[in-house]
């Protein structure tokens, strides 16, 4: 396992491969970063720059080619399916792009999905999530299924589902990307305070220049390799 000072999540020679058509296509080249525990961190890149594949991977959705992924000490790739299954449900919140809501329940179920997949009782489930989309200004909506919701508010459903359970690590996807200046910053502001929170660690993968003022870190990757990293984003971005 990691010791106290060491990052939360070690990438080491991460390449990632798709096939298109009778072609081999690398996506993500030899990518090799620490990322701390509270710390806010973005990736910030070009369409096509491998910003999903790598926020996918090190949430213990997508494999990679060749390389390791190490998550606060466990090795995620070395598990099989259940463990990683279960590293996830205990560790790992993802926030996607496309929502990914459940059409037939109403929000304040979808936003407690994790936690009844951890076993824990519908009611008390509900409730928690209740109070997390209170904290998103979102609460109203508790009762409505998610065609009854505009995009912003579907987004802010898929955030308090990935913060409900209190995950040690935050992945998410241009979560800001459907949301008014407004409801971004408070979405940013509640993501920093999980970030800051002893021994958790936030991924941003995002275009909305309104928040760059806000990263710890800043990474740009282009065609698959990290060309920089630090605390601002460079102007050509």
């Amino acid at each position: 396992m990691s010791g106290e000072n060491s990052p939360a999540i070690r990438i080491h020679g991460v390449c990632r491969d798709f096939m298109a058509g009778e072609q081999t296509l690398r996506v993500l080249h030899d990518i090799s970063v620490d990322i701390r525990s509270g710390e806010l961190t973005y990736l910030v890149g070009e369409s096509g720059s491998g910003k999903t594949t790598l926020i996918s991977i090190i949430a213990g959705i997508l494999w990679p080619t060749e390389g390791d992924v190490e998550v606060f000490g466990t090795d995620i790739y070395s598990l099989t399916d259940t463990e990683l299954v279960d590293f996830r449900l205990e560790n790992i919140g993802f926030i996607f792009q496309q929502y990914n809501l459940i059409p037939s329940i109403d929000a304040a179920s979808n936003a407690a999905v994790p936690l009844i997949a951890r076993g824990m009782k519908l009611h008390e489930a509900r409730a928690q999530a209740c109070a997390m989309l209170d904290k998103l200004n979102i609460l109203d909506q508790a009762d409505k299924l998610p065609n009854q919701l505009s995009g912003g508010q579907q987004q802010r459903v898929a955030i308090a589902r990935a913060l409900v359970h209190r995950p040690r690590l935050v992945v998410c996807d241009e979560p800001t990307a459907a949301l008014d200046a407004r409801s971004g910053r408070r979405v940013m502001d509640l993501l920093r305070e999980v970030g800051m929170a002893e021994g958790r660690s936030v991924i941003i993968v995002t275009h909305d220049n309104r928040i760059f003022d806000l990263a710890d870190r800043i990474l740009v990757l282009e065609d698959g390799r990290i060309t920089h990293d630090g605390k601002d984003v460079p102007e050509d971005h």
